[in-house]
């Protein structure tokens, strides 16, 4: 019997300490901020928090390129085509340029026109969305229906188009993606703002008389930021395969301009394609990689940014 009582008392001091260690931990969660909140739901994603690494190191190795290269990318140092070997690991091209050198320059150029393609696209985007969705009316129809207009012609033909007209060459892709991407960023602000002008702290705001730039840029703008980010990961992907498609096609980066698309255009010939692969498979690996790092990033933003999702 006394043992039984004794088995009894420190069942119950275990349950109290582990009722005290979730209470410690509960707390701990209630405290932390914002931020500490993202990041930790950050890192539940294990594919995104590699892929940020893998993406760091690679924008690491474009941005240091003229450190890193062997040689300049387009100096012609060796022979016409050929394979990988110690003085030239990813081998030379088909006039002889070094690939690896030329890799990591192809990277800069493909990151920076994903880059600002997507930063002016979501500034568009964004502008657009909240006029159409604060003020309403016939600003609202106006912009809605020319949005409606861009997204009715086939993405690929609108953006195969556009090159062709303008003349090839790295600031026209970028100009050219940037305003063909804005759509479905300013859709988004758009459907955020409708919802965010009916709540108290807006109205608040507007029976107060502030200023229509505080109201639009310090109120509505910061409270829609989460999902234009998620957005812009999906845009900066889709910039990068466009700008590869496009170059692989003669219609984006010009020769001797290095980029990961026109790099894959030697694998037109089946002479590349099945005898000299190292011309055209790291930089088809390259675009894969960056593009699906790129993916996983985004997918565990929308989970970390969304405030419904579980602790």
């Amino acid at each position: 019997m006394e043992k039984f009582k004794m088995k009894k008392k420190f069942n119950r001091k275990k349950a109290y300490a582990v009722h005290d260690s979730t209470d410690h931990e509960n707390r701990d969660i209630v405290s932390e901020s914002y931020l500490e909140t993202i990041f930790r739901r950050f890192r539940r994603h294990h594919l995104a928090v590699i892929s940020l690494v893998v993406l760091v190191v690679l924008g690491g190795a474009a941005l240091l390129a003229p450190v890193l290269a062997p040689y300049k990318p387009d100096d012609i140092v060796g022979t016409f085509s050929g394979a990988p070997c110690k003085e030239f690991w990813l081998g030379t091209d088909q006039i002889g340029r070094d690939v690896f050198s030329r890799l990591l320059y192809a990277m800069r150029i493909s990151l920076l026109v994903g880059i600002m393609a997507t930063l002016i696209s979501t500034v568009v985007g964004v502008v657009l969305g909240l006029i159409a969705g604060y003020f309403g009316g016939v600003p609202d129809m106006l912009i809605m229906r020319f949005t409606d207009m861009v997204m009715s012609f086939p993405y690929i033909l609108l953006v195969l188009v556009a090159a062709a007209i303008f003349k090839p060459g790295l600031w026209n892709i970028i100009l050219i993606l940037g305003f063909v991407d804005w759509p479905g960023i300013a859709r988004l602000v758009r459907g955020n703002v409708l919802n965010l002008r009916e709540t108290n702290f807006i109205k608040g705001n507007i029976v107060a008389g502030m200023p229509l730039s505080h109201i639009l840029f310090s109120e509505i703008l910061p409270n829609t930021v989460a999902p234009i980010l998620v957005y812009a990961t999906s845009v900066l992907a889709i910039s990068m395969l466009d700008e590869a498609a496009l170059s692989f096609l003669g219609l984006g980066v010009q020769p001797p301009a290095a980029s990961l698309g026109n790099m894959l255009n030697g694998a037109q010939s089946l002479t590349v394609l099945t005898r000299q692969p190292w011309l055209w498979i790291p930089a088809g690996i390259l675009i894969v990689v960056l593009v699906m790092a790129i993916n996983f990033i985004g997918d565990a933003l929308r989970d970390a940014l969304d405030p419904n999702s579980g602790r």
